[in-house]
């Protein structure tokens, strides 16, 4: 099923198009992978809703990409009870160790470095989102183990070595 018969399933199942425009917007994200402007205004055609409708919603919460993403977003919290608990270090550790700043991307599109206002786990200071799952209680071993687990998922790109060009006299 395409995105846009998604989109219209999705839709559907609210009295209202516009109640849809989140499920949209993470049907658009997972075809695509970010949402660019034209996908937005995708997005609101199919709905027929105002298109500044999608925009808002998509720049304002932060599980929606307008910008490419690493394979692995890591989205460090830095809310009050993380920022007690040692986001701040973790923050700067893992700049240093990704050799990226804050919102950027790793040259080789594994890593996208994040902070976000809040995870809603104070219970797990400091917390860190990275995909759909929550990783608390971090302190910077606990940081680097992640980052080698998620390099050890990441899928290998073989790279091959171009054939070599025959000899003049072949």
């Amino acid at each position: 099923m395409g995105m846009r018969e998604q989109i219209e399933t999705a839709a559907a199942r609210y009295p209202d198009r516009r109640s849809a425009i989140m499920p949209a917007l993470l049907i658009a994200q997972q075809a695509h992978g970010h949402l660019p402007g034209p996908v937005l205004e995708e997005v609101a055609d199919i709905l027929g809703v105002e298109r500044i409708w999608v925009y808002e919603l998509a720049t304002f919460y932060t599980l929606f990409h307008t910008e490419p993403v690493g394979r692995f977003h890591l989205q460090l919290c830095d809310n009050l009870s993380c920022m007690l608990c040692g986001a701040e270090r973790l923050l700067a550790h893992m700049e240093t160790v990704l050799g990226i700043g804050k919102g950027e991307t790793t040259a080789d599109g594994l890593f996208t470095l994040s902070t976000v206002e809040c995870l809603g786990a104070c219970e797990m200071a400091p917390v860190m989102q990275v995909g759909d799952h929550y990783h608390g209680n971090l302190n910077i071993a606990r940081v680097d183990e992640l980052l080698d687990r998620l390099r050890a998922s990441a899928p290998r790109v073989e790279t091959i070595a171009p054939a070599a060009a025959p000899s003049p006299g072949e």
